[in-house]
């Protein structure tokens, strides 16, 4: 029986394939060997099922995109997890994963647990990226507050799961699907988190498949010019056509309609300083030495 389905993981010389309402367990054929051919959790396949639950791997399907870290293809939503309070969330952490994510091509959605530390009232941080233009959205694994509304939009859907240590994402995917995945204990000492994601595989979470990566220290930006990065910035959109020149980077440029946006309100001043600090970290990269005729790739 032939079937088409999602790869989960591939490990011990097995893919775990789900297809069919359920996980079967796929050795490779010959020719894949023989090509040296790579796999990716996200990888839409074809498989060869037997009778006992099992099968091999007959083709996999061309990509739509695919990430290196983590390595993950055909993703759709970047969910990028940080929490209220305790401990409170890592915004230049937090600035590069969006940029990171935007550059990609990805949906974006914030997540910010533990949103019973603060009431709605409070505003910090959600509304900074909401006014931003950026989908927030509060949750609390105690309580189960926002749980249903992130679940409807993780349906369908594959979404890489990252952000700070020490935020509950892996409690967090424990309440969204049903799961028992072992969770760890915030050092009180250090303020941040145990890393307790070991591998990255694809987790069945509310009808949907999200990749549960190893918590982030520190996340580079991406190989981009420096007039790209405003494209990761949406809430200076509606403002930078109106730039005296079409080249504009919103720094030192005279008749600027971002800096005057800033300035007025209508930007907050915090994500443009972010702006300004990346842009200056893109501008001072070296650029790649590009290979002489006939050097080995």
């Amino acid at each position: 029986m032939r079937l088409r389905g999602k790869l989960l993981r591939g490990y011990g010389g097995f893919y775990y394939v789900y297809a069919e309402g359920r996980v079967w367990e796929c050795s490779l054929r010959g020719r894949f060997r023989l090509q040296n051919q790579s796999f990716l959790p996200g990888d839409e396949v074809e498989i060869l099922a037997d009778g006992d639950g099992g099968g091999t791997l007959e083709q996999v399907l061309p990509r739509k995109n695919s990430l290196r870290r983590p390595p993950v293809a055909n993703v759709d939503l970047a969910v990028l997890v940080f929490s209220i309070a305790k401990p409170p969330p890592d915004e230049t952490l937090l600035n590069r994963l969006l940029v990171q994510a935007m550059h990609a091509g990805l949906d974006v959605i914030i997540v910010f647990t533990k949103a019973d530390l603060l009431s709605p009232a409070e505003g910090g941080a959600p509304d900074l990226y909401r006014e931003a233009g950026f989908e927030t959205h509060r949750v609390s694994a105690l309580t189960g507050d926002g749980a249903d509304a992130l679940g409807a939009r993780l349906r369908d859907r594959i979404a890489v799961l990252a952000g700070q240590s020490g935020v509950g994402k892996t409690t967090l995917l424990n309440a969204l699907g049903g799961l028992s995945l072992k969770t760890g204990e915030l050092s009180a000492k250090l303020g941040r988190g145990r890393h307790t994601t070991r591998h990255v595989e694809l987790l069945r979470v509310a009808g949907g498949l999200v990749a549960d990566t190893p918590g982030f220290s520190s996340y580079n930006l991406p190989e981009m010019k420096p007039a790209e990065l405003a494209r990761c910035f949406p809430e200076m959109s509606p403002y930078a056509d109106g730039c005296r020149f079409k080249s504009c980077l919103h720094d030192k440029e005279p008749d600027c309609r971002v800096k005057e946006a800033v300035a007025a309100g209508g930007i907050a001043g915090a994500r443009y300083e972010y702006y300004l600090s990346f842009l200056h970290e893109l501008r001072g990269r070296k650029p790649k030495n590009p290979r002489r005729r006939g050097e080995e790739k």
